[in-house]
């Protein structure tokens, strides 16, 4: 490879994925390095990324970003979790909720001493120990306070709905403002040095903006990772066959959850995402067991408000690039491979994807044992998500349509495979190498699609049996204590909306 120290970093692509890596390396690099990002205004983006997880107000921290600006500026509003209906059986519903249940003993976790007494039907459902869920199901919110460290209002853990045009505009005068040079066009051509390395791309206008580095986030056309180096797609459609989605916003309707709806549809689920000024709705679906029309059908007759545009039809494959990093090329977001939106990662790995390389930030040599370690945590953590992803759909008693009869019945990775069965046997859930999804992430979904552990952890039972029901009681009455002072979700949102004016 090319041993030209690097100087200049071109970003290819806008977007989320385009700004975020720009706002990002604008702010940690301090301009040591030159940032070129390059983009169409004919070439549109996906932008319908609008929930998110807890780690981004990490990113947001080490931007140095207000976040009662960043609320006004993308239109947010909160987030405490992802209400699923539907999706282990028809009728049901439950939340995987954001943060810490309970309060942890000796020994062994909360979860295992709720799970002893549930199995004994001595115990409510698990959302009863947790403020996230509670204040969701109330329709409350609140930032955590530092006021009340021993109470749960101290463990509220909290994500955005955002709207992701006005996210990118927000990153896009954010990195401008600290040097980064964006090049309005379209690349009609990759040139490449003899190594192989790619050395600049060329303009419709003739212009060659060349560099060192070069971050991939053109999307799903991957124009450099795939269409200039070949680096290859490993498909997952066999475990996840959804291919398609409409998207569509519409006026916003009614209160204003603190959480994203997830509903199962006979081949697929719906999105609701609720924002200060729209609902954001999408039906994801396999093209396999539906048709477009039908699914068209199904997101326009279960819209909550008037639709305020045409809807969007977005075709993918859900799968990864076998190289995340290859050369002198990093792709970042959609460029880098696809996974459906159902527990909201998208903007979590175009920030994962940022964080890792500055992990691994490289000389002029591009050292092949930096590029593999950096493809290695790659492959690991998107691994990890895939299989929490494939976790929904297989672990469900629904055999109600062609589409879930066979999620039901397929085969499973090996390593979700393991997942299950040592949560079958005593509820045990094992973290490995700080993958994304935590310990009780895993527990409440596998809970919350049906499926039941055969027996708690043995050391559960020694604490008795009325210590342990009062030591559940006395936090599920402490939490519900905490969600009645909460001020309702709209409230919030409206008095920081209103803070800027």
């Amino acid at each position: 490879m090319t041993q030209a120290p690097i100087k200049t970093i071109v970003i290819v692509g806008g977007g989320s994925a385009g700004w975020m890596a720009a706002a990002a390396l604008a702010r940690l690099l301090q301009n040591k390095y030159a940032i070129r990002l390059v983009e169409s205004d004919d070439i549109s983006t996906v932008g319908v990324g609008e929930s998110t997880i807890p780690m981004i107000r990490l990113f947001n921290s080490v931007l140095g970003i207000n976040e009662d600006e960043f609320v006004r500026e993308t239109r947010a509003t909160f987030k405490l979790g992802i209400e699923f209906e539907d999706w282990g059986r028809v009728g049901e519903r439950y939340m995987h909720g954001f943060g810490k249940f309970g309060q942890d003993l000796w020994t062994v976790d909360f979860f295992q001493y709720w799970l002893r007494a549930h199995l004994a039907g001595q115990a409510p459902d698990l959302e009863r120990y947790s403020i996230n869920r509670m204040a969701a199901k109330a329709g409350k919110f609140m930032r955590p306070s530092d006021e009340v460290r021993d109470s749960p209002l101290a463990d509220i853990v909290y994500a955005f709905h955002l709207d992701a045009g006005l996210y990118a505009r927000y990153l896009r005068k954010y990195a401008e403002a600290r040097g980064v040079v964006r090049t309005e066009g379209k690349i009609v051509e990759v040139r490449r040095h003899a190594d192989g390395d790619v050395a600049a791309v060329v303009l419709e206008n003739g212009e060659a903006i060349g560099g060192e580095l070069f971050l991939d986030c053109s999307g799903f056309r991957g124009l450099l990772i795939e269409g200039a180096l070949q680096t290859g797609f490993e498909d997952w459609s066999h475990w996840l066959p959804c291919d398609r989605a409409w998207a569509v916003p519409c006026e916003l309707a009614g209160d204003l959850p603190p959480t994203t709806r997830a509903s199962a549809r006979p081949a697929g689920w719906q999105w609701r995402i609720g924002l200060q000024h729209r609902t954001g709705n999408g039906h994801v679906y396999a093209s396999r067991f539906m048709s477009d029309d039908e699914a068209a059908h199904i997101l326009m007759s279960g819209l909550d408000g008037k639709p305020l545009a045409e809807p969007k039809l977005l075709r993918f494959t859900a799968g990864r690039r076998k190289k995340t990093w290859n050369r002198n090329v990093v792709a970042v977001g959609l460029s880098a491979g696809f996974l459906e939106p159902l527990e909201s990662t998208s903007i979590y790995l175009i920030q994962s994807t940022i964080s890792r390389l500055v992990s691994f930030f490289p000389d002029g040599g591009f050292d092949a044992a930096d590029i593999e370690e950096f493809n290695r945590q790659s492959d690991f953590e998107v691994e990890r998500i895939r299989d929490f992803i494939i976790l929904h759909y297989h672990a469900t008693e629904r055999s109600d349509t062609p589409f879930w009869d066979h999620v039901r019945t397929m085969a499973i990775p090996e390593t979700l495979r393991r997942k299950m069965d040592l949560y079958g046997a005593h509820g045990r859930v094992v973290r490995e190498n700080n993958e994304l999804f935590t310990e009780i992430g895993w527990q409440q979904v596998l809970h919350g699609q049906g499926v039941r552990p055969r027996a708690a952890h043995p050391l559960a039972g020694m604490l008795g049996d009325k210590e342990l029901g009062d030591f559940l009681g006395n936090i599920e009455r402490v939490v519900g204590k905490c969600v009645e002072v909460m001020p309702t979700h709209k409230d919030f949102v409206g008095a920081v909306a209103r803070a800027g004016k």
